[in-house]
């Protein structure tokens, strides 16, 4: 279970591509005392620690993973969001995830201002039934609210705190992003759905 509270902003230092898998090997500073198979969330997606050697690590990825995510995309220098599983009774300080994705946007927009930034993306429309104005939504693995949204355009706003402390800072427009939706959503929807 994660959060979507950034811990680390890693950098890909390799990406080695096999037939069916692939592994991401990824500097992780401040990330020293990682545990052969706990679970990171990388740019929202849950992977397990397959090896590492200080704040090295790299994880097994598997091909469906790749191409159903933006981690495909990933190569030697890409800057990634990393955050730890939650302990129980740790903070919850955004709000529940999964690691999860549920598909991929694409930034349409960026409004950049003096104290905060806009940025608009494009999710699959059949993922705008989760997302509620004022609400959570995961991208890159980031908790985020939802400032507006208008068809399968959502909208949100970044302070300068998350804009340099997560990939967002340096996001440019057409590219893409992981998206994980509220699962408490979800799970409503199939609880009413079997008792209609």
């Amino acid at each position: 279970m994660f959060t979507g509270i950034v811990e680390s902003l890693g950098t890909v230092t390799s990406v080695t591509v096999a037939d069916a898998t692939a592994r991401l090997t990824i500097e992780a500073p401040g990330l020293t005392d990682l545990v052969h198979g706990e679970s990171i969330a990388v740019q929202g997606v849950c992977l397990t620690v397959a090896s590492h050697e200080g704040s090295t690590w790299t994880a097994d990825v598997m091909r469906v993973t790749l191409e159903t995510t933006a981690l495909g995309e990933l190569t030697a220098g890409s800057r990634v969001n990393l955050e730890r599983a939650t302990p129980a009774g740790g903070r919850l300080g955004g709000h529940i995830m999964q690691g999860h994705v549920d598909g991929v946007a694409t930034l349409a927009m960026r409004d950049s201002q003096a104290e905060w930034t806009d940025l608009t993306f494009e999710i699959p429309s059949e993922l705008t039934r989760y997302v509620v104005r004022k609400g959570s939504i995961a991208l890159n693995g980031v908790s985020l609210t939802v400032a507006e949204i208008h068809d399968a355009r959502v909208t949100v706003s970044l302070i300068p705190t998350t804009l340099a402390e997560t990939t967002f800072g340096a996001i440019e427009v057409g590219q893409r992003a992981n998206v994980e939706v509220d699962v408490v959503a979800k799970y409503v929807e199939k609880l009413v759905a079997a008792h209609a």
